[in-house]
């Protein structure tokens, strides 16, 4: 099993104004183990195919995870950021799923 070590991107809700709320991204570090590691190709018709993955990363989950396991959003891996497809709560890990390339906000 190989390990992991990197940071994962939350959508923390916080005040900008008085009664404004916005979307904030925070980037948490967290260490962890990669339980699967698998890579397919899918074609959709243009000059390069989409590479996904879909790796479980297993991390330990500190508070801050524990109380927004719902806002997670990516997970910086191989040097790109996958978004997060699904999220299983094993205390104390957590068992992130992630798919493709993520290209929302960032940190």
């Amino acid at each position: 099993m190989a390990k992991f070590f990197g940071p994962i991107g939350y959508a923390v809700l916080k005040e900008t104004k008085p009664g404004v709320w916005k979307e904030v991204i925070t980037e948490r570090d967290h260490r962890g183990d990669v339980i699967q590691w698998t890579r397919r190709s899918e074609s959709s018709g243009d000059i390069n195919d989409n590479i996904n993955i879909t790796n479980e990363i297993s991390i330990v989950a500190d508070p801050f995870a524990n109380e927004n396991v719902k806002s997670i959003r990516y997970v910086k891996f191989m040097g790109a950021n996958w978004k997060v497809s699904s999220v299983r709560v094993q205390y104390p890990r957590l068992i992130l799923t992630i798919g493709g390339l993520y290209n929302g906000k960032q940190a």
